[in-house]
């Protein structure tokens, strides 16, 4: 038996003896796994729960409801206001951790009504290599993270969930729209949907896997390596411009370093901070 089957013999392990479950889905490739995983192992005492609110992009809703209509899910939406908290609209360092605190104390009271054992998130084992206070929030209220727990990768994952047909098996990595803006930074609502249109009209131009941080007056874009000499032509580099400053932006950078995760917690690791 390979590594990787032992692994998921163990998640399914994992997953058992819980008895019943609240997947944390949002319709990523981690979450959509481990509630089909959830649903084979479990049947009916599964259910899955989104929460919807500004700081998501404004297709993923949508496709987290398609999703679980195709897997057949017990499917709930909640709405969780982050930038109602104070603690989180400014924007700190540990911003993570009370909008998590937030969502998941929601999640945990409607697992309880519902006599739900478990409330389990879709973390996995690459997540300990970027800063993540969300995870406190995590410990703290004792949510489960079953595919870490059985220390399965992304790689793993997104290969077993192309073996399953799963179609969110190569689907670009997604993080919430406040991670596009400097710790310090107020969030807006405004800034907010401002970053998720610039974002939605340059994936309409092709781009499956781009950010657009936003500095003030300055639209920051990462894209993947290879599609950065897109923008050395002249007619789609004012295209994007004029759509840029119709967004309330009067500077366009391209970032050539290109797309990566956590580009934000650069100038945090900088200063010494450490992931939890």
């Amino acid at each position: 038996m390979s590594s990787k089957n032992t692994k998921l013999d163990q998640l399914k392990k994992i997953l058992s003896d819980m008895k019943s479950v609240l997947v944390a889905f949002s319709g990523g490739v981690d979450s959509t796994f481990l509630l089909k995983i959830s649903q084979d192992v479990l049947k009916e005492n599964v259910l899955a729960v989104t929460s919807g609110s500004a700081i998501q992009l404004s297709f993923e809703l949508e496709e987290a409801k398609a999703l679980a209509k195709r897997l057949g899910a017990n499917h709930i939406i909640i709405c969780s206001e982050e930038i109602e908290d104070e603690n989180f609209a400014a924007n700190p360092p540990d911003r993570c951790y009370h909008c998590k605190k937030r969502i998941f104390t929601e999640m945990k009271a409607l697992a309880k009504n519902k006599g739900i054992r478990f409330v389990v998130d879709g973390s996995n084992s690459d997540d300990s290599r970027d800063i993540r206070p969300g995870r406190k929030a995590l410990v703290e209220l004792g949510v489960r993270s079953p595919l870490r727990e059985a220390d399965l990768s992304k790689k793993e994952i997104r290969d077993y969930s192309r073996q399953m047909g799963l179609p969110t098996w190569d689907k670009p990595a997604l993080a919430c729209l406040a991670s596009r803006i400097p710790y310090g930074d107020r969030i807006t609502l405004e800034k907010l949907k401002r970053i998720d249109k610039a974002e939605s009209f340059l994936r309409r131009e092709g781009f499956t896997q781009v950010r657009v941080r936003d500095h003030g007056t300055t639209a920051r874009i990462e894209v993947l390596p290879e599609d950065k000499t897109v923008f050395l032509d002249e007619d789609f580099s004012k295209r994007v411009i004029r759509k840029f400053e119709d967004l309330g932006y009067t500077y366009v950078a391209l970032d050539l370093k290109g797309y990566r995760t956590g580009s934000m917690n650069e100038t945090v690791k900088s200063h010494g901070q450490s992931s939890d």
